[in-house]
């Protein structure tokens, strides 16, 4: 089953192959957490959400969550051998540990990692001999967020592997706003993904508006914007002078090996960046 799985996916290369299997056990982690009645209590956000439910044509690593009510005692723990559980029925051998904290705050963690030979178990015939090498072991992290600010919409959607089942996760116009908080907030000026720009890319292209008012809590709520409102313009400000601040080079060299086809950034640059944000859609 697996390999018929990953057979869709046509790989060409073990990196491809990589990626394909994380899409994989991603949904199969998710299986494992709606038979455990977790979306009750938590959405799906962020850029796997938007991968699996939405085709965004890039690949992603992380599966993070929100609760539904603000939870500072929310654990993990008892979701887990659901998870584990779904794994074994598929064959698949995981292990899995919520992460122990240095520091605290409001994210509760944990890690999903394969322990299957990949190569001797679906691997060869998938792609070319010559390619196969060895696909390291697959490691995922799992992100609640127990203290979220609220104010945003969800829907559910329909996944269909590994059997049938609905997924509760935040609508694209309050997935939009989560993403451009990130873009425009992340700490640690290192800290610059290129992924956060080419899903903002795809966002405006596909004309997805985004919903400034959750924008605006999940801002106050980091502590990056100190008033109640914000207005159209004060928006765009924040996002022309981040547009002139980034490093286009970091920036390129995060998103391209989550892309298949990395020809297609050719165009970004920060020119390039203004025009785009003169095409997004605010509400």
């Amino acid at each position: 089953m697996i390999r018929e799985w990953l057979q869709e996916y046509q790989p060409k290369n073990q990196d491809e192959a990589a990626q394909a299997l994380r899409e994989i056990m991603q949904e199969v982690a998710l299986a494992g957490l709606y038979r455990a009645g977790f979306f009750k209590v938590a959405a799906f956000y962020g850029g796997t959400a938007l991968r699996i439910f939405y085709q965004l044509p890039r690949f992603s690593e992380d599966l993070d969550f929100s609760l539904l009510e603000v939870n500072p005692d929310f654990s993990l723990e008892p979701y887990l051998p659901a998870i584990e559980k779904e794994f074994e029925a598929l064959g698949m051998h995981v292990s899995i540990k919520e992460k122990k904290k240095t520091v605290q705050n409001n994210i509760e963690s944990a890690f999903l990692k394969s322990d299957t030979i990949w190569k001797e178990l679906v691997l060869e015939g998938v792609i070319p001999q010559n390619n196969l090498g060895n696909v390291a072991n697959i490691k995922i992290k799992i992100e609640v967020d127990r203290e979220p600010p609220l104010g945003f919409t969800t829907e559910e959607k329909l996944l269909l592997r590994p059997f049938s089942f609905y997924v509760k996760l935040f609508v694209l116009r309050d997935l939009f706003a989560g993403k451009m908080h990130a873009l425009l907030f992340r700490k640690w000026q290192m800290n610059v993904k290129g992924r956060d720009w080419y899903d903002m890319e795809w966002y405006i292209t596909k004309k997805v508006p985004l919903d400034l008012s959750h924008f605006i809590l999940r801002a106050k709520d980091s502590g990056d914007w100190k008033k109640d409102t914000m207005t159209e313009e004060e928006f765009r400000k924040l996002l022309h002078e981040k547009i002139e601040a980034i490093n286009l080079s970091i920036v390129i060299a995060d998103i391209n090996r989550f892309i298949p086809n990395p020809g297609e950034l050719e165009k970004w640059n920060k020119q390039y960046f203004h025009d785009l944000a003169a095409h997004l859609v605010i509400n």
